[in-house]
């Protein structure tokens, strides 16, 4: 019964290091993990890669004998990789009780129209993989409504595209203000709260007033679904990755099932936290945002910031 993350997101999102540094982290926890780079363009890997689909087919391989583009090349790599599915499940099967990372690619298309993807993970799960998907966006896009938005989007219809257990995750918290600050506080962007208070700042200049009841119908349609939210993540900091991998361990069921050396701590730290999740979001505010001009604007203590987030 193997247990693996599918590691997905648009490109810079951080995937790659992701699976790095999550690789290092459950290693150090006793478990063994193998990687398996699904990314035909990714030459170049900071991990150890035992699984790797350049072994089967490469992207500039698929360029130059079908006479493709990148975006063609990696959509034909991919729906080779899902009519050649017994070569991936019978690489997996030499690493018998281990815990597998999927680094997939980042074209968004094979999550949101193009159905391969979706059919290699069908493909898995009647090979008994328990998956759970690990949906990677840079955590920037939140300082920018018009990206914040696209991004709610694309996370919804992926959800809904590959059917299975979906963890949100904004990554990059340690950079989130690099490009600007935030509107609101924190949780306002990983709770996906009422978006009308965003509908504002999306319409705000004249290009955004032209859309404006496109804009709404956009926020109604994210309301409606009632199904994204974010979790956080900076992959360099300890705690940060446990609280993430307690939730990604119960999506997955590895809490419930997988009572091997290296998962008692985290299950037992799991079960006593209730819901898995005990991440404190105004503690990661406080950690990797600066809202004092906010508070000293609004006249307000920052003693008092967390019964007084500025969510609105």
């Amino acid at each position: 019964m193997p247990y693996a993350q599918l590691v997905i997101g648009p490109p810079g999102s951080g995937k790659t290091t992701y699976c790095n540094g999550m690789q290092q982290f459950l290693t150090a926890l006793g478990r063994k993990v193998a990687i398996v780079n699904l990314d035909p363009a990714n030459d170049f890997v900071p991990y150890k890669c035992d699984i790797n689909i350049a072994d089967l087919i490469t992207l500039e391989d698929a360029m130059e004998n079908l006479k493709l583009g990148p975006n063609g090349g990696m959509m034909y790599c991919i729906e080779y990789l899902e009519k050649n599915l017994d070569w991936l499940v019978e690489e997996c099967k030499k690493f018998p009780d281990h815990y597998f990372l999927f680094d997939f690619p980042g074209q968004v298309e094979l999550y949101t129209h193009n159905s391969a993807v979706k059919n290699i993970v069908d493909k898995l799960q009647k090979f008994d993989f328990r998956l759970v998907a690990v949906h990677l966006v840079d955590a920037h896009y939140c300082t920018d409504p018009t990206k914040y938005i696209s991004v709610l989007l694309l996370s919804l219809k992926t959800m809904v595209m590959l059917e299975l257990p979906h963890i949100n995750v904004l990554s990059k918290m340690d950079l989130i203000e690099a490009y600007g600050k935030l509107a609101f506080s924190l949780d306002f962007y990983t709770e996906v709260m009422n978006l009308e208070y965003l509908l504002d700042h999306l319409n705000q200049d004249a290009f955004g007033q032209r859309f404006a009841e496109l804009n709404k119908a956009l926020c109604e349609l994210i309301e409606d679904f009632n199904l994204v939210g974010f979790y956080t993540l900076c992959i360099e900091d300890k705690a940060s990755v446990t609280n993430l991998l307690r939730v990604i361990d119960k999506a997955n069921g590895y809490v419930f099932g997988g009572l091997e050396d290296g998962n008692e701590s985290i299950m037992l730290t799991a079960m006593r936290s209730g819901t898995g999740y005990q991440e404190d979001i105004f503690d990661v505010q406080e950690k990797y945002i600066d809202f004092k001009d906010y508070y000293r604007e609004m006249g307000l203590d920052e003693t008092i910031r967390e019964t007084h987030p500025p969510s609105d």
